[in-house]
């Protein structure tokens, strides 16, 4: 039997075959990489805490199901956030909800990486007597984003949020890399117009 400390060595490709060969530690330490990533993704989508929680445990049924159809020639974590996208995305088309907060990516390893990933409409002035504007430009960000595509915003948060680069997006979405580029440029000007009252 493999110990939890040899399966948190193995790239997530040989995890993912001993999990097809019925191995209960590798499903769990899949769960265990994954869960917090795959949580923030999608509650960032939702912004409902339980509900992110519901979602991210359906997204790991679908995963952990269909782990036959996963290739090892591409990233796990791409096949996997590609299916937590689209569990995020047909609940959001089921149902309107106000979504996210960008403030850069949770997994940003540096304050430079959290930085590059944070979305900016272009305020370069800030000091203490800005504070409160910074909170209410915030929550008019978040209420923008909310009013999205499904589509544009599923780019927006990977990019500004997760940090990922177009060509990451563009695997992850199963999208062409123009029309990731094209999404991403669209949401852009929709939530500066949106956006357009908060500046003088």
């Amino acid at each position: 039997m493999l110990r939890a400390l040899d399966l948190a060595n193995l790239p997530d490709a040989d995890v993912v075959a001993l999990a097809l060969e019925g191995r209960a530690a590798a499903h769990r330490e899949l769960i265990v990489r994954y869960e917090r990533p795959v949580f923030s993704l999608v509650f960032r989508m939702v912004r409902n805490r339980e509900l992110a929680e519901d979602l991210t445990q359906d997204t790991f049924v679908k995963v952990l199901s269909h782990l036959d159809r996963y290739r090892a020639d591409f990233k796990f974590s791409s096949w996997l956030f590609k299916i937590a996208n689209n569990v995020a995305i047909d609940h959001l088309r089921r149902r309107q909800l106000e979504t996210v907060s960008i403030d850069g990516s949770p997994h940003a390893m540096s304050s430079d990486d959290v930085e590059s990933s944070r979305f900016d409409i272009g305020d370069d002035a800030e000091n203490a007597l800005e504070e409160m504007e910074a909170r209410e430009l915030g929550s008019a960000i978040e209420l923008a984003i909310g009013h999205l595509r499904p589509e544009y915003r599923s780019c927006i948060l990977l990019r500004h949020v997760e940090g990922r680069s177009y060509e990451e997006i563009a695997t992850t979405l199963d999208l062409p890399l123009g029309t990731v580029k094209t999404y991403i440029h669209r949401a852009r000007h929709e939530l500066r117009l949106a956006l357009e009252h908060t500046r003088e």
